[in-house]
């Protein structure tokens, strides 16, 4: 089963799977999370950040977490670029596949800001940056949204998606 979290930069993608595969591992020891930025750094960080790079690093994020499923691993994907033929063929090529997305208005990613990214990018600094002037392409089919202005704790969104995710994943909630 592959749990694709899609967000822009700052929605809190990387702490929600942190926070999953911390209460799913227990029970499913086989669980991973394959983290975008992560695999970036796996790869030598060969990629840039242009529209056509993000592909391709999706590509990468697809194929990983295709060979883990493949071998009967839980994969939880964190991932930023989430153009609908790519979600799509989420949907078409994983065995199970719940996708969540991790809602935020552009003015309160740009308000968070923990990375420099949107001051970057404001002052001219930073270019190709998703959202600002790379489109982002929100997720039209999510199985769950998660609106992080609501600044919950990540614990209970993990376990919110859990919960949904108990039938797919035979666990006892």
């Amino acid at each position: 089963m592959i749990i694709w979290i899609t967000g822009m930069s700052g929605a809190g993608k990387t702490t929600i799977a942190k926070a999953l595969l911390k209460i799913l591992k227990p029970d499913l020891p086989q669980t991973i999370l394959v983290d975008g930025d992560e695999v970036r750094t796996l790869f030598g960080n060969d990629l840039g950040y242009e529209e056509s790079q993000r592909k391709k690093q999706i590509y990468r994020l697809q194929r990983i977490a295709k060979w883990l499923d493949a071998s009967d691993m839980l994969v939880i994907v964190a991932a930023l670029y989430s153009h609908p033929d790519l979600l799509n063929w989420n949907r078409q090529n994983f065995s199970k596949y719940f996708e969540v997305y991790v809602q935020a208005s552009i003015g309160f990613l740009q308000e968070r800001d923990s990375k420099g990214l949107y001051e970057g990018a404001k002052l001219g600094k930073i270019n190709n940056v998703v959202g600002i002037d790379i489109p982002w392409h929100e997720p039209a089919k999510s199985d769950m949204k998660v609106d992080a202005t609501l600044i919950e704790n990540p614990t209970t969104i993990a376990s919110r998606i859990k919960n949904l995710c108990a039938q797919m994943l035979t666990l006892e909630v």
